[in-house]
């Protein structure tokens, strides 16, 4: 007998709607409270229904209380993650510009004199400096040379006849983009290939 007591019990655990949305957490005070609330009790109802109604009513308004500290919770941790993002994409023509000096200085380094020398290699350290803070905040850089083009990530400025790279594949990047956690803060502007072929399907023969 005490079997089937325990096994009719575990069945109806089993069958029971969970308390809790798994997926963000919030209570559900209906099944919290076993369906809808109750009606006001009639003038004629007993203690027993009063007390069951003031219990209902306090677990709800206890459910209440604790879904608005998580979404109170969520929407700080969101606020903190991308506080920055404002301020992160300002910074970027910044970083760009560096790129440029540093990409405009010759590449044979021993026929600069020593002041000029010494100024490239500064403008690449603070280049450097620049990334690692991004990277401390969360921001990372989008360079997609040779990668499948994403129009996630990604903007195509123009097409590349190339019979060496599958067609779609960035094969160029004129600037890079970045990203703030899972955030697009810039696309990267790049030059997609395409096959030749459809290249000389669109040229004009006409006399």
């Amino acid at each position: 007998m005490a079997e089937d007591d325990k096994k009719t019990e575990q069945h109806a655990n089993q069958d029971a709607e969970p308390l809790v949305n798994p997926d963000d957490g919030i209570i559900d005070m209906d099944a919290l409270t076993g369906g809808e609330a109750p009606q006001e009790a009639d003038a004629d109802s007993d203690e027993d229904g009063e007390a069951q109604q003031l219990k209902d009513q306090l677990m709800r308004t206890l459910a209440e209380l604790e879904n608005t500290r998580k979404r109170a919770e969520r929407d700080i941790a969101h606020a903190r993650k991308f506080a920055i993002t404002d301020f992160a994409r300002d910074l970027l023509s910044a970083s760009d510009n560096l790129r440029r000096a540093v990409e405009s200085a010759p590449e044979d380094r021993d026929e600069l004199d020593i002041t000029l020398k010494n100024l490239v290699i500064g403008v690449e350290m603070t280049e450097k400096e620049m990334l690692g803070a991004f990277e401390k905040h969360g921001i990372r850089k989008i360079e997609p040379l040779g990668e499948k083009f994403d129009y996630n990530l990604h903007q195509a400025m123009f097409e590349v006849p190339d019979a060496s790279s599958e067609p779609g594949t960035v094969v160029q990047v004129m600037q890079p983009g970045y990203i703030l956690q899972d955030r697009l803060l810039r696309a990267a502007m790049v030059g997609v290939s395409k096959s030749p072929e459809a290249e000389k399907e669109h040229v004009d023969t006409t006399a």
